[in-house]
Formats: structure tokens, sequence, C-alpha cells
């Protein structure tokens, strides 16, 4: 399974599904399930009111699994999808049908990277 690191509190906020847009300064030809994984590090730019409850705050593990449907350039009808604003080479890649999995330690990579756990290990 493809997977996708992300510092929290964006991993946390896609898993909540108040997140539902992730955006790139890069496209992707890939559809299907994605492993979102959180980072070893917080984003220290981002506001405290969007740590919005304990999956904001795990550090280096699985988080949950969504399935990529789009990735299309973004415009300021992702805005609030995507919890930011839009910029310059931005691409939205659109995400559904959230599963939670189980948090199990993951030493992320950048871009996309194959996942190190079966279904059956993330607890599906």
């Amino acid at each position: 399974m493809r997977s996708l690191s992300l510092k929290n509190p964006w991993a946390g906020l896609i898993a909540s599904g108040e997140k539902t847009i992730e955006t790139r300064t890069w496209r992707t030809d890939y559809r299907g399930e994605l492993l979102i994984c959180s980072s070893k590090s917080f984003d220290k730019n981002a506001p405290s009111y969007l740590f919005v409850d304990a999956t904001c705050h795990i550090r280096g593990e699985t988080i949950c699994i969504v399935d990529l449907v789009d990735c299309v350039p973004m415009t300021d009808e992702h805005v609030i999808g995507a919890c930011c604003q839009v910029y310059d080479g931005a691409w939205a890649w659109m995400l559904e049908n959230i599963r939670i999995v189980r948090n199990l330690p993951v030493k992320g990579q950048l871009g996309l990277f194959k996942s190190p756990y079966t279904k059956e290990q993330l607890g599906l």
C-alpha cells in the first residue's frame, strides 16, 4: 500500500475528517488507498486550535487509510477542505473514505512510499 507522511496536526485532521484535501507542490497519477502516517515532528507553525483531538498529537505512527480519488490544481473552492489558503503550484489531493488504523511505528519518507504493514497488521 502507498503511504504518505504528514506533520501533525495535518495527519490528525485528515483522520478526524476535518481535512478532506491534502495539498502538495507536486501532482500524482496514483489513485487508490493511501496510508496516512504522522511525522515524528509537529508543524511548529500550525495554530494551536488545529490540534483538535488526541490524533493530532501522535508522532511517528500510522493514523488512517483514505482513498485518493483525484488530484487537481488547487483553487479557492478547495480552501476549506484543505485547511489552508491557495498557494503557487499547489495541487489538491482529494481524499475520501477515512478508515482509522492501529497506531504502529513508522519511519516517514518524502513522497509516496511503500507501507511496511499489511492491512491485517493495521487492524483492517
